[in-house]
């Protein structure tokens, strides 16, 4: 039979419980985001992939658009939570500071935009709040400066530098910038879930990493606290 957890195992659990919480939302807020995006188009007959913008499944135009649009809200919510978890991690970590603070607000301006985006929905000019959730895209950078002194992240570092060169590439596609004509009104549509399935995929993944580093962190302090 195993001895009940001391007063610093408890402790220590209650310390890291708080930011693997967070870490969890960030898991769950791009699931949720996906599921929501699927349940919208399932609901929209003759919706087309190929022509048609996500943000057309929360307009006037869509049967149900408040499926998109409260799953867009929610996701947005998570991804403000999800941003608090990176940087309290990335501290408790021994990560930089200033990048831990960063993060947080990257990911925070990118909820906010999504919150407000949800409730003006396209065609209102309002709707372009979204084009916040882009500043997410600094979110691997900002993680691989905080996460720089720990060696013990070098797989999650390569993993976040290859999805911010995916997305700088679908930047310049997307905004025409190179081979103008490749993104067209023939397959915009799918480009564009191309680009949202990396652009909101890789935090599940990174808050996956961080959440289990810290499991790790806090079975080792509660090893410690009883040797």
């Amino acid at each position: 039979m195993s001895a009940p957890p001391t007063p610093a195992q408890t402790a220590t659990a209650r310390l890291y419980r708080r930011r693997r919480i967070l870490l969890r939302v960030g898991m769950a807020a791009p699931i949720l985001a996906f599921a929501a995006v699927l349940v919208a188009i399932l609901a929209y007959p003759g919706f087309d992939n190929t022509h048609q913008y996500l943000s057309d499944l929360g307009n006037q135009t869509a049967p149900h658009p408040w499926i998109f649009n409260l799953g867009v809200a929610v996701s947005g919510a998570g991804a403000m939570a999800a941003g608090i978890g990176f940087g309290l991690a990335m501290a408790a970590l021994g990560g930089s500071r200033i990048a831990s603070g960063l993060t947080t607000a990257s990911f925070g301006l990118a909820g906010a935009g999504m919150i407000i985006s949800s409730y003006y929905h396209y065609p209102d000019p309002r709707h372009l709040a979204i084009n916040l959730g882009l500043g997410i895209q600094l979110a691997p950078l900002l993680l691989i400066w905080g996460l720089a002194r720990l060696p013990d992240m070098a797989r999650l570092r390569r993993f976040l530098a290859i999805v911010f060169g995916v997305m700088a590439v679908l930047t310049v596609l997307t905004k025409h910038i190179v081979l103008p004509d490749l993104v067209n009104m023939s397959n915009v549509g799918w480009w564009e879930r191309a680009f949202a399935l990396v652009l909101v995929g890789w935090t599940g993944i990174a808050a996956y990493v961080l959440e289990r580093r810290l499991v790790s962190l806090a079975q080792a302090a509660d090893v410690a606290a009883v040797t």
